[in-house]
Parts: structure tokens; sequence; C-alpha cells
């Protein structure tokens, strides 16, 4: 029994060893990532929906990497866009309102106190009723929730160390959190995403405007621009 728990630990350190030697766990984790960007990119093509890959880096080689996918329920992709949306929506509210209240005996002004109903009547529904609405319903289209398909789960995987660079970064992140979005319009963001595993070393390289994905020996330089 001692000689065959000898001989299994040797076998264990053997297959660790080659695989370390091979980058196997890399090469996995290099397939697993092109494939969910390749399915959040038509995911979110198909549905008119932001989705984004979330991926967590360990601080050292002691931690493992994990990554998940997330997905909101609108076109909303940023704090900019969710902050011009509000203004869009809350210009639209406004103009409505006043349509509506010129068609009432003598409206107050509701911009000048927007607590005063539009009409001489009680109304529950004011102006700043109506741009609240507005507000949570972007808020609501901004928010990410958990996405989940046969080809993407929730993933950890140890003995590799990841960094990610996209375009909406000034230099690449080795640690914490890191996002790759995918747009509803068909396009997604400039990345390169690079997994090593002992002397093995390979970058995936996402295309911004088809979403395909290649993965090339070693780790080119991040672009200027």
């Amino acid at each position: 029994m001692v000689a065959l728990a000898v001989a299994a630990a040797l076998f264990a350190a053997l297959i660790l060893g080659l695989g370390a030697l091979t980058g196997a766990r890399a090469r996995e984790a290099m397939g697993e990532l092109g494939s969910a960007a390749r399915s959040l990119y038509d995911t979110a093509a198909l549905t008119g929906n932001t989705c984004r890959l979330v991926m967590i880096l360990p601080r050292d080689d002691s931690g493992d990497f994990t990554y998940r996918a997330e997905c909101a329920s609108g076109p909303v992709t940023s704090a900019m866009d969710r902050d011009q949306e509000i203004r869009d929506a809350t210009k639209a509210a406004v103009e409505a309102y006043r349509k509506r209240s010129r068609g009432r005996d003598a409206p107050p002004d509701p911009l000048s106190d927007p607590r005063i109903p539009a009409s001489g009547t009680r109304s529950s529904s004011t102006l700043l009723d109506v741009l609240d609405s507005e507000r949570a319903r972007v808020d609501r289209a901004a928010t990410y929730s958990a996405f989940t398909t046969s080809e993407i789960q929730p993933r950890k995987l140890s003995g590799v160390r990841v960094s990610v660079w996209t375009a909406h970064q000034k230099a690449k992140i080795d640690s914490g959190l890191a996002y790759l979005y995918f747009f509803p319009q068909g396009y997604t963001e400039r990345a390169q995403v690079t997994v090593r595993q002992g002397r093995n070393v390979w970058t995936l390289l996402v295309s911004p405007i088809t979403g395909r994905t290649s993965i090339v020996d070693g780790e080119p330089e991040v672009p200027r621009t």
C-alpha cells in the first residue's frame, strides 16, 4: 500500500510537470476564452443587449483565474452612454409632458414647480414621477446580470497567469477585475488576453469588427492608439 501511494504521488507529479512543460492548462484557457468571446459576440448581436466577459485575475501564482459572462437588459454600454440616454429620455419626457399640458386649461409650468400636476385637477403623475420613471428604466437597462449557456459557464482555472488589455484601457491589467464588452451593433473591443503557464505564453487576439479570435505565440506589444 505504501509503495502504491508513493507510485501514485510520483505519477501525479509527473503529470503536473508535463502539463506545465506543454502548457496544457494555458491552451485550455485559450480555447475556452476564445469560445466564450465568439458566443458573447453573437449573443449581443442577436439580442440587442450589451454583454461582457468578466475576468478575475489573481495577484500571484497561488490564486485561481476565474471568468464569467454577464449581459445587460438593454444596449446601454457605458457610464457615458447611460448619462446621455438619461438626458435624451428627460428631454423627450419634458416635451411629451408639455404637449399633454397644452390641451388642458392654463396648466402651471411643470419646470418651475414640478411638484404641481400639469392640470388644475389632482393627478398622481407629475413631471418628477415621469423623470424618475425614465431614469429607473435606463438604470435597469444598464444593469448586468449573470448569463450562462451550454457554451458559457462560470469557470475557475488554476496554474495559469492572465493579463488583459482592451481598447478602453491605457495599460494591461494583470490583477483584479478586467472586462471585455460586446455591443449589440455587431462589434466588440479590440483586445489582447495573454495566458502564461511556466515558459509557455500565448495571446488571444480579439477583432473589434468581426469578433473573430486568433492565438499567437508570445505577448505582442499593446497598441498605442
